[in-house]
């Protein structure tokens, strides 16, 4: 029993959950960069009215496909977290802007300890070519905001690339619809006193089409739900959570080294 327990932690299930709705042009620039140590990979369709589906099924043939029944990217998500299967969940945009080859760099620090791995742009060794400066203005405020009422350190809160142990969603509730839930999720796992890590990422230009993120809109949805998640009746960190910082691979002789904030 215990050889085999080892085993499942030296090889975990990972499923790998993709929202998407008419991203027919830039799965062929997403799907075949899924790195073999993805058990499963599950399109949440939402309402495609182009060939999203027929493009997935013909690079993956055992790619699972979820039709999404409500909308927006939280209805997505939870969709797609009741049909996986894995023990690892990777949360990945299919527009081309996160790069598929990191999930080993999540992996790797979930396996090295922590509950969530969460993807940061303003890490040393992170960037992005996609996001505004508004944008980034209006992150970093959110952010601190957040550091502010929760006693947390996030340098990245919105940002969508994350990875999870599937048990850190027994301690989340996802009853939000739209790309308010990435900060939905992270404040739900700080407040259960998980082990938080910050992974740096690197975010692309959206390959085709246009943006389904609405500044404004979803920055006051976002806020909503900081203020929300702060109003509710929840017990006081007992310690600040832990956080650190995953070098990238290319910066190491090695394997990761996780430096303390």
């Amino acid at each position: 029993m215990k050889m085999l327990m080892q085993e499942c932690l030296q090889r975990p299930i990972i499923s790998v959950i993709i929202p998407a709705r008419n991203e027919a042009g830039n799965l062929p620039f997403v799907l075949p960069k899924i790195p073999s140590i993805a058990s499963e990979v599950i399109l949440v369709n939402g309402h495609s009215t182009d060939d999203t589906v027929a493009v997935a099924r013909q690079l993956i043939p055992t790619i699972r496909i979820v039709e999404q029944a409500g909308k927006g990217k939280g209805d997505a998500i939870r969709a797609g977290l009741a049909a996986s299967t894995g023990d690892i969940i990777i949360m990945l945009d299919a527009d081309g802007s996160a790069d598929p080859n990191e999930i080993p760099r999540f992996v790797e620090a979930l396996m090295a300890g922590n509950d969530f791995a969460k993807g940061s742009r303003f890490t040393k060794g992170g960037g992005s070519h996609d996001i505004t400066l508004l944008r980034r203005i209006g992150n970093y405020g959110l952010s601190m905001l957040v550091n502010l009422l929760f006693r947390t350190r996030f340098s990245d809160l919105c940002y969508g690339y994350n990875a999870f142990w599937k048990h850190c969603f027994d301690y989340v509730e996802i009853d939000c619809d739209g790309f308010e839930v990435e900060t939905l999720i992270s404040l739900d796992i700080h407040k259960a006193h998980l082990k938080i890590v910050e992974v740096p990422s690197f975010e692309y230009q959206r390959i085709h089409g246009a943006s389904k993120l609405h500044t404004f809109k979803d920055g006051w949805r976002v806020l909503k739900t900081i203020l929300r998640e702060r109003g509710r009746k929840v017990s006081p960190p007992l310690h600040l959570p832990q956080f650190t910082t995953v070098v990238s691979v290319q910066e190491q002789p090695s394997t990761s080294e996780e430096i303390a904030l």
